[in-house]
């Protein structure tokens, strides 16, 4: 159970500096985020953005029948609501919790205002900030769709797996195969028969709903390339983001290095 929370949490929030951290701070609302909680629909107007702390958010399309597929995942490295940056309201996906944690929320006003301050050495920082972020996203959505079509199910499990981890604290979760199979588009059967696999091979164990990654490298020999391709991309556009800034260490964002421990 978590016992603090600080804005720093969040990697995006962590790279401001303490000016500009201080011009939003006050707006900032501390929340939790249930797994399964829907923080917008499809084509609904944003009023808020969120900075995942410890939550994880799935951004998913609906189809006319009803079916889902999660096109991207978003924790502490990110935000949701990326189309109020690009001068949006609206969006075609929906975003909803699928690892319980918490985040910080903010209204559209206040980051509007932050977007178009003017003049001064660290006037456009957050923008700066937000748009590079918005390159890695739309990194990930690209390679989610390659990896959909071409890849296996057990690729595409192995990806979700080591994806989660990179953005949880430790190397357990809590996920049905169900839920999924929801989140990648594939049939139940197929995420049972690929865990299985998975755990025969000593790599995870799966207990009723509770999964355990017993072995990361191990699930590295199995996951396609689209895990590294969507890694290197934030590393390489998100690693001096900080630059210059006083509380932000030139380096990629930790995400990247949470679950080296685990294997």
């Amino acid at each position: 159970m978590e016992t603090s929370h600080s804005p720093h949490q969040n990697y995006l929030l962590a790279a401001l500096s303490a000016v500009e951290l201080g011009r939003v701070s006050p707006g900032l609302e501390l929340v939790a985020m249930l797994q399964g909680e829907v923080l917008y629909e499809s084509g609904q107007t944003l009023q808020h953005v969120y900075f995942p702390t410890s939550a994880i958010v799935s951004l998913n399309c609906l189809t006319e029948t009803g079916a889902t597929s999660d096109i991207a995942w978003v924790g502490r490295e990110g935000v949701i609501g990326i189309p109020l940056v690009m001068s949006s309201h609206t969006t075609p996906t929906a975003a909803v919790v699928c690892v319980s944690g918490y985040g910080y929320r903010l209204k559209e006003q206040i980051l509007m205002q932050e977007l178009r301050r003017s003049g001064g050495r660290r006037a456009g920082v957050m923008q700066h900030l937000l748009l590079r972020y918005t390159q890695a996203l739309m990194t990930q959505l690209a390679q989610t769709a390659v990896c959909n079509r071409h890849h296996s199910v057990e690729q595409q499990l192995c990806r979700w797996l080591l994806s989660t981890l990179d953005r949880l604290p430790s190397n357990e979760l809590t996920m049905t195969h169900e839920h999924i199979a929801s989140m990648l588009g594939v049939r139940r059967e197929g995420i049972t028969e690929a865990a299985g696999r998975l755990q025969q091979a000593g790599f995870i164990r799966y207990y009723r709903g509770h999964i355990t990654v017993l072995d990361r490298a191990g699930l590295e020999t199995r996951v396609c390339e689209c895990y590294a391709v969507v890694k290197k991309e934030h590393e390489h556009l998100l690693n001096d983001v900080g630059e210059g800034a006083d509380n932000f260490p030139n380096q990629a964002p930790p995400i990247f290095h949470l679950a080296s421990g685990f294997a």
